[in-house]
């Protein structure tokens, strides 16, 4: 479990984000080639925003450092510290790079527009985090009902996260919404390139509150395994709760910028499409929802996060299956294991999950990038059809990974609040109903949730690269 946390949460999740955050830059640097007129500077703004923020994240850190109160207010305070000092600084680097303006798809922008595109991203990041911590935090309802749903049995405490993982995609779909709506009229698809950045921008500070995760969990796995005191595990207890919000603030955050990110890559899919057929605007393709290719797309598109989830869910459920059986062998050949007499094979666990987790995967990996290659392929399909299945993939994507990771996080916090001593406490019905809860939401949260954002990003970056190929 130690080794399961250090590599999921923290060198996954850190991926994940880094890959989001290089994606995201390739594509305003694209948008910015394709749209902007003879400014350079488009080119090298995207760069600015991200080197302002590394600065912004130090900030941020050092207020974790210096302030004080509890876990969770801290580790918020210093996000909004970090984009505290982006959204001033990001104001003079605007006005610098473009002190005359600039034209977008035939349109002059002030700078001040521009500044306005990056502050929506940062306000974006800020909202995430908000509303993901209202839905995965033990100190609000959200997670409350799910531990009181916990007291009528196990049934009970699975409908509950279910419900609440649903509920949770209202807000953050809502606010990604408004977000393209205002950064699109101030600066065009440039300008949801440059919110994109300017919200990936945090990732400093978002991964640093990532990895407080990890960090705490296995802090309150070595007090388990060391026979600490109580007074240890419960500091440590109340740290890994406020660690799992953190995980799922994070992934929170990477499931909203992969989506935005995806819709830039899906604005350079077009553009890209129009600079390489050199048709007249009046020929090239509308996307319009009147073609049946459109709908046909759309239906593909949104099929594919729930096969590529299927897939990843069956890959936990075997890697699962197989360390089950090998510490129920690892038990009957030494039964000193159970009373620490004798010593357990900790290597081979590892090593049937590792080669699992290689084995397993090879198919979900190789999903995204057939479901592309084959609709490009058919002839009867094309362009039309296959830009259709980018934005069913945003589209349904984003709705599943949020549900899954939110009511994941939700699930292990459940257990969490009872194990505080909440409607009976460790022991309790209502614990055992909540270890149910959460065995399932850790494949929900760690695993399939989180799985769609790297998903996303290859369906977009496939079709712009086989343009050339194919059309």
């Amino acid at each position: 479990d130690n080794v399961g946390d250090n590599v999921g949460d923290c060198a996954g999740m850190a991926a994940d984000v880094f890959e989001t955050y290089a994606v995201s830059l390739i594509g305003a640097i694209l948008v910015g080639v394709l749209t902007v007129a003879n400014a350079p500077a488009a080119i090298v703004y995207p760069f600015v925003l991200g080197g302002i923020s590394v600065l912004s994240a130090i900030c941020g850190i050092l207020f974790v450092n210096f302030g004080g109160g509890k876990p969770a207010g801290v580790l918020m305070g210093a996000v909004g510290m970090s984009a505290l000092v982006s959204a001033v600084l990001f104001w003079p680097a605007t006005h610098q790079l473009f002190p005359n303006g600039v034209e977008i798809a035939g349109k002059m922008r002030s700078p001040t527009d521009l500044y306005f595109a990056s502050l929506i991203g940062l306000l974006m990041t800020g909202i995430v985090v908000v509303i993901t911590n209202y839905y995965t935090s033990m100190h609000y309802k959200p997670v409350q009902k799910i531990a009181r749903a916990s007291e009528t049995g196990h049934a009970t405490n699975i409908i509950a996260g279910l419900a609440l993982g649903q509920h949770a995609t209202a807000l953050p779909v809502g606010f990604i919404g408004i977000a393209i709506l205002l950064s699109y009229n101030f600066a065009g698809l440039y300008g949801i390139a440059v919110a994109v950045m300017a919200m990936l921008s945090m990732a400093g500070i978002i991964i640093s509150l990532d990895a407080f995760g990890p960090i705490t969990d296995n802090a309150g796995g070595i007090a388990v395994m060391s026979n600490l005191p109580k007074e240890v595990r419960a500091a440590t207890d109340e740290l890994d709760a406020v660690g799992n919000t953190m995980k799922a603030v994070t992934k929170g955050y990477a499931i909203a910028s992969a989506g935005l990110a995806a819709l830039v890559l899906f604005g350079s899919y077009v553009e890209e499409l129009r600079a390489h057929l050199k048709l007249p605007p009046d020929q090239f393709f509308q996307f319009s929802l009147q073609d049946p290719k459109v709908i046909i797309g759309l239906f593909i598109g949104g099929l594919l996060p729930f096969i590529f989830t299927a897939f990843s869910m069956d890959a936990v459920g075997k890697a699962a299956g197989a360390v089950v059986r090998e510490v129920r062998r690892q038990i009957q050949a030494k039964p000193g294991i159970l009373t620490g007499a004798d010593t357990p094979d900790y290597g081979t666990c590892v090593d049937i999950v590792t080669k699992a987790a290689l084995r397993e995967m090879i198919v979900p990996a190789l999903l995204p990038l057939a479901f592309v290659i084959l609709v490009a392929v058919i002839p009867q399909l094309g362009p039309v059809v296959l830009g259709g299945v980018l934005v069913g993939t945003i589209v349904t994507g984003l709705f599943v990974a949020i549900a899954m990771t939110s009511g994941g996080g939700a699930w292990d916090n459940a257990k969490k609040f009872i194990e505080e001593g909440h409607y009976g406490g460790k022991g309790s019905p209502a614990h055992a109903a909540a270890v149910t809860g959460d065995t399932v939401g850790d494949p929900y949260k760690d695993t399939a949730g989180p799985a769609i954002n790297p998903m996303i990003k290859v369906v977009n970056i496939v079709a712009i690269l086989i343009i050339p190929i194919f059309f």
